[in-house]
Order: C-alpha cells, then sequence, then structure tokens
C-alpha cells in the first residue's frame, strides 16, 4: 500500500509538471496551416489517418447512408474476433435462401472453413458466406446482428444501425462515412484482416459439395484488376480493402493506403461510379503529398523520457513512467512539432497506462501518446515527507500523548538529571569527607587527651 501510494504522487507530481509545461502552448498559432483538400465527387467522404484517427478530410461524414456490402468489414471484423480460423462452417438452407446478389454458389450443407468463408466474403463478396458465417459465430444471425450492434457502439459509432451481416438492402440498415472509418480503423488492428484484405487471388480447396478447387479473385480496382478490368484506378500504395453496391445505396468503399510511415482510410459513400475509385485516389495523393507521420517520443522536448528519480540516497533509479515509442502524431509538412499544443489527462484506471498527452494542431486532433508505467519500484524518495491524509490518519489513531503527560516525563528527567550530578558529585569527593571525618575525630581526641592531663595535674598538686 506504501508503495502504491508513492507511485502515484510520484506519477501524479510528473504529469503536473507536464501539464504545466503544455498549458504554455494552448493558444492555436497564427501561422497553423491545413493544405486545402482537393474537391469531392462523392456526397459522403471521410479521410482518416488510421494510427492516430486523426481526420485529414470529411465531407458530410455524419451523415447516414446505406452502405451495402462494406458492412462485410464488420461481420469480418467480428468472426475473428470470436471465431476460430479452422472452425468447419456448414452452410445452412437459409444461408443459400436468403441471399442473393454477389456469391460464390454454394450448396445446401457445403463445409467450408471459418477462414475460407473470410476469405469469400472479403474477396468475392459472397453473400451467403457472410450469413454462414453470422450463424456459425452467433448462433443465429439475429444473435450475430446484435453483436454488430453491439461493436459499433464499442467502437463510437453515432449514427448506426446493423440489420443484417452482409449488406443487402434493409432500411433499418445504414452507417455513416465516419462510423465506418472507425469500424475500419478497429479491423485494420487485427492482423490476419489486413493479410486477407491485401489477398489479390485465393484458392478455396474442393470440398464436400465442390470436387473443383473454387478461385477467389479481390474486387477492389485500386488494388488488382478485376477480371480484366481497366486498370487505370491500380493505385501503388493501395494494401486492401471493400467495394460495396446495391441500386439503392449506389456505390460505395473503404480502401486502405500505406505510404512513408503513413496509413490512410478513406471512406466513400452513395456516389456513382467510378467516382467511388476517382475520389479515394484524388485524396490519398492529397494526404501523402501534404501531410508526414513524427514520432512523439523523438519528437517531445517537453517530456524527457529519461527522466530519472531521486530515491533520498544520492542515487538514482530508471525512469517509472514514459511515453509510449510507437505512439505518432500527424502534421502538415509545413509544420514542426513545436507548432502542437498538448494537454495531458491523468488514468487510474489501468496499472500500466500513467495518463496521455493529447497534440492539437490548427484546432484538430492530431494525435496522441499513452504515458505507460515501467515497472520500476520507488522505494524511497523526495516525497516521502508528503503523507497522505490516510497515513496520517493512521499516524493520529496510533500515537496519541496528553500534554501533562509530557510535563511530567519532562520534570522526572530534570530531577533524574540532578540527583545523577550530585552522586557524581558525591562519589567525587567521597575519599576528601572520609578524609575530613578522620581529622575531626583525631582532633576531638587529641583535645580530650589534653584537657584529661590537665585535669590529672591539677590532682597532683
Amino acid at each position: 500500500m506504501m508503495l502504491k501510494n508513492r507511485w502515484k504522487k510520484a506519477t501524479c507530481l510528473i504529469l503536473t509538471i507536464i501539464s504545466a509545461v503544455c498549458l504554455g502552448k494552448v493558444d492555436v498559432k497564427a501561422a497553423d496551416y491545413w493544405p486545402d483538400a482537393p474537391e469531392t465527387l462523392s456526397p459522403g467522404v471521410i479521410l482518416m489517418e488510421e494510427s492516430t484517427g486523426t481526420i485529414l478530410y470529411e465531407k458530410n461524414s455524419d451523415e447516414a447512408h446505406y452502405p451495402a456490402s462494406i458492412t462485410k468489414i464488420m461481420t469480418t471484423l467480428l468472426a475473428l474476433e470470436n471465431g476460430n480460423l479452422s472452425d468447419m462452417v456448414t452452410f445452412s438452407d437459409d444461408a443459400i435462401n436468403n441471399t442473393e446478389g454477389s456469391g460464390i454458389a454454394r450448396d445446401y450443407g457445403e463445409q467450408m472453413t471459418l477462414e475460407q468463408c473470410l476469405y469469400g466474403v472479403m474477396l468475392e463478396s459472397a453473400n451467403e458466406c457472410a450469413y454462414a458465417v453470422a450463424e456459425h459465430v452467433g448462433g443465429t444471425v439475429e444473435n450475430f446482428v446484435d453483436m454488430m450492434n453491439a461493436k459499433a457502439k464499442e467502437l463510437g459509432c453515432t449514427n448506426t444501425h446493423f440489420a443484417n451481416p452482409h449488406g443487402l438492402q434493409d432500411e433499418n440498415h445504414y452507417t455513416t462515412a465516419h462510423d465506418m472509418a472507425l469500424i475500419a480503423q478497429a479491423a485494420y488492428q487485427n492482423e490476419t484482416f489486413r493479410i486477407i484484405i491485401g489477398t489479390k487471388m485465393y484458392t478455396i480447396p474442393p470440398t464436400n459439395k465442390h470436387a473443383e478447387e473454387t478461385v477467389l479473385r479481390n474486387h477492389h480496382d485500386m488494388l488488382c484488376t478485376y477480371h480484366n478490368a481497366n486498370r487505370k484506378y491500380l493505385y501503388p500504395y493501395c494494401v486492401g480493402g471493400k467495394t460495396g453496391y446495391t441500386a439503392t445505396a449506389n456505390s460505395t468503399l473503404v480502401t486502405y493506403a500505406e505510404k512513408d510511415g503513413m496509413t490512410l482510410i478513406c471512406v466513400v459513400m452513395d456516389t456513382q461510379s467510378p467516382n467511388q475509385f476517382i475520389d479515394t485516389v484524388n485524396l490519398f495523393d492529397y494526404a501523402f503529398d501534404n501531410f508526414q507521420v513524427l514520432n512523439v517520443a523523438e519528437n517531445d522536448t517537453d517530456y524527457s523520457a529519461e527522466t530519472t528519480v531521486d530515491n533520498g540516497n544520492l542515487d538514482n533509479i530508471a525512469p517509472f513512467v514514459e511515453l509510449d515509442k510507437e505512439a505518432v502524431i500527424v502534421l502538415p509538412k509545413t509544420a514542426e512539432f513545436s507548432d502542437t499544443s498538448s494537454s495531458v489527462e491523468y488514468n487510474d484506471s489501468d496499472p500500466e497506462i500513467a495518463g496521455s498527452i493529447t497534440y492539437t494542431y490548427a484546432g484538430r486532433n492530431v494525435g496522441k501518446a499513452d504515458i505507460k508505467t515501467t515497472g520500476v519500484v520507488v522505494e524511497g524518495y523526495a516525497f516521502d515527507n508528503e503523507s497522505t491524509e490516510e497515513e496520517e490518519q493512521e499516524a493520529v489513531s496510533t500515537v496519541q500523548v496528553k500534554p501533562i503527560v509530557v510535563v511530567l516525563l519532562i520534570v522526572a528527567v530534570i530531577l533524574l538529571g540532578v540527583l545523577l550530578f550530585f552522586l557524581k558529585r558525591f562519589y567525587d569527593n567521597y575519599y576528601i569527607i572520609k578524609h575530613n571525618r578522620a581529622v575531626r575525630r583525631d582532633r576531638k581526641d587529641q583535645k580530650r587527651r589534653i584537657r584529661k592531663k590537665r585535669r590529672r595535674r591539677r590532682r597532683w598538686r
């Protein structure tokens, strides 16, 4: 308990110091500049940097639209989080009968692994595969849809409601470009998801219903050419994504791109093809040309990860908090790290995270860095003389001294001192006193003898 309290006091003090330093950079500078984005043709668009969540561009991003097959990003994310890739999925009659549109012609009672189903979902946008996955993972499609909506809420989506796992038209099935970007951001953090969406071709081996292999091809025209389609939208930095289309939803698209350490997510909704590709390519070029990613730990001079703590014994111990070495922020290439403003927030809910620093530039959040604990135990330091209220109460309850007791103790000590003083004087003069007494006795004896002699002489006379 004592070490825990000391750690908290030390952490609070350090965060307070950081806050004081950061408060000097609150005002947005007149020189802050955000590059102008190109015009977009689509009605609902957002461009987000993946690792920080920084919104580089948005257009009506909170308006609800029908998502069509980009819904399958949520379906795949939930399957990866709650299923086992080696699980055998059996296609029910409902999976075949209740879906239409894009698919890979599965049969009643056909069996494939969950992994194979997910490749069918994301590459060929197979609706029957999405339905079968939902039944397998959720028990029923209805339960799986509930999982989808719960996950959307968990991720911070504010205007999203899913009604099915595949995206076929339903009036109660809608989302926004911003909410879809949050879902795409969460999915991209899963390594298996990244592998699946970046796959251009995948082969499903023969099954219990198909004697031949089934070859899957990715439909995303920015990643590869689908069925020898036009190559004009191929994008060298595209690493995957998901297409969508229904007559009501129009074309929708989610795309990921990576370059120079920066990962981008672009969501386009309710547009006419090929505007989804044109807008995405233009926004990617805009971001890569105008923005940069900066590592926080390497650039933040207001907080030093090398800070040490004096343990009170003329030695220093290693720092017990440090900035997350992987944290980054996104800034225009015309800006420097020192141009940002920052604020510190203390966190006592996670023992591994002491707090976080949020960075802003030009009125926008551009990234955040966690202040992590290092596991160093602080057993003594300059903060020890500052007891907590709880410790002070414990001290009062265990040691209670009345004033009269203190006075009596002081008097007793004084008397004891006086007694010891006279005893020492007596001991030092003991032999002198004894000699003086002997001399006085001898003198008295001598006087008595003299008086006796005198009396005798008188008698003889």
